[in-house]
């Protein structure tokens, strides 16, 4: 069966452009995020019983504008598994090459201990400069949109290394590093001296001091509550570097590109998975994310599109499309609204449509790639509370049973899970 997660976009509601001008800054605007808070409950908790299978936010800082203001995911996701019962929260997720891996380590630890295992958590490497180069600057980061260059490089570099240092402070009793950004214990190879050496010595991890009784490594705690840890998910966009990464580690590769990009990537993902030990078919442990629109009649679609999502897409996405290399079909940066509706009403990313559409369009895409999960983007709370859940309600009853009809792949045996 396919394993449904929504995508929540926190997009400060306006009424129009016009509108948003008037509120600027509007992300600032207390009383709109206040508003789009309030919505957040119902659609949760509407997802838990429709039975999706997870529902995640996003980390993104600094959109005076109010597009994407999500800057605590793990904020969101803990309130979220307070109130549900059965779906997973996580985030798609924490950008690590402006992170601080300890810190993410224990916070996601602590949200899998209050969802009881509930809990998935995402990383992504960083492509929004105006946030990602201020946050990541003592890591000395760079955000990656070019897929070329010592930028895209060093950002890398820094990510891999950066979820390397989570993992191991999830599984392993006590950590030490020395490299180019870290030092643990600070300074390394001093170790710290002054500490409560003797109960450390009774009590602590075994090696966390020395022989000379200094601090020689530490324990990161707590530990996650699913053993060895939560499942992980990686944005990509169109980085093959990024897929045969996680193929090699066993990450669940998240696809935000185009869809014959994801078609493409689908066979490599599995290729270096084989060659690491681990065995999926084509689409298992995969994410598709689709952009997802649901209408009566073509009317009543355009009248939608218009209304929820051509402002984000014309100020926002395509103009960060336009100037990414990799991104060759953006459209003019003049493009009108009547412009944009055909581009949101054809691109294959965008299940758009009436039910039969929609269903049509997506099992057209299943039988390509088969994909484990798919992720859908609405964009809340541009889009009323009431209208994103109808589109899920919809999906659910509508689409889905399409969808696992074409699921040709054993399920993948569930994570172990810590004792309580």
């Amino acid at each position: 069966m396919v394993k449904v997660i929504f995508q929540v976009y926190p997009v400060i509601h306006a009424a129009d452009e016009a509108e948003r001008t008037a509120l600027r800054p509007i992300g600032r605007n207390a009383d709109r995020y206040q508003q789009a808070l309030n919505g957040l409950p119902d659609i949760v908790q509407a997802a838990d019983a429709l039975g999706l299978w997870g529902i995640a936010s996003i980390e993104h800082h600094f959109h005076s504008e109010g597009y994407e203001v999500g800057p605590d995911p793990g904020v969101l996701n803990a309130y979220w598994a307070a109130i549900t019962k059965n779906i997973r929260v996580g985030q798609l997720g924490y950008v690590m090459s402006a992170q601080h891996p300890i810190r993410v380590a224990e916070q996601t630890a602590i949200l899998d201990h209050l969802s009881r295992g509930r809990c998935f958590v995402g990383f992504a490497r960083g492509y929004q400069d105006r946030w990602t180069n201020i946050i990541g600057q003592h890591l000395g980061t760079r955000a990656t949109h070019s897929l070329e260059g010592a930028d895209d490089a060093l950002n890398r570099e820094i990510f891999e290394e950066q979820v390397e240092l989570v993992i191991r402070a999830w599984t392993e009793d006590s950590i030490e590093l020395k490299s180019p950004r870290w030092q643990i214990p600070y300074p390394y190879d001093d170790g710290i001296d002054w500490w409560m050496r003797e109960t450390t010595a009774r009590l602590g991890a075994p090696g966390e001091l020395g022989p000379d009784g200094r601090v020689r490594r530490v324990s990161v705690v707590p530990a996650p509550y699913i053993k060895p840890h939560p499942p992980i998910f990686v944005g990509s966009s169109a980085s093959a570097a990024t897929v045969e990464y996680c193929g090699r580690n066993g990450f669940i590769p998240t696809y935000f590109g185009g869809v014959e990009r994801t078609v493409s990537f689908g066979p490599r993902y599995v290729e270096a998975a084989a060659q690491a030990g681990h065995t999926y078919a084509l689409g298992q442990n995969q994410a598709a994310v689709r952009w997802l629109q649901i209408a009566d009649d073509r009317d009543a679609l355009r009248r939608a599109l218009s209304a929820y999502d051509t402002e984000i897409y014309k100020n926002f996405y395509n103009q960060l499309h336009s100037q990414a290399r990799h991104a060759p079909d953006a459209l003019p940066l003049d493009a009108g609204e009547e412009q944009i509706l055909d581009r949101l009403e054809q691109s294959p990313q965008h299940a758009t449509g009436t039910v039969d559409e929609v269903r049509e369009l997506l099992v057209s895409q299943r039988r390509d790639f088969p994909a484990e999960y798919i992720v859908l983007i609405l964009h809340y709370a541009q889009q009323p509370a009431d209208s994103v859940i109808r589109n899920l309600e919809t999906f659910m009853r509508e689409v889905k049973p399409a969808l696992d009809e074409l699921t040709m792949y054993p399920e993948p045996a569930t994570a172990e899970v810590a004792p309580r």
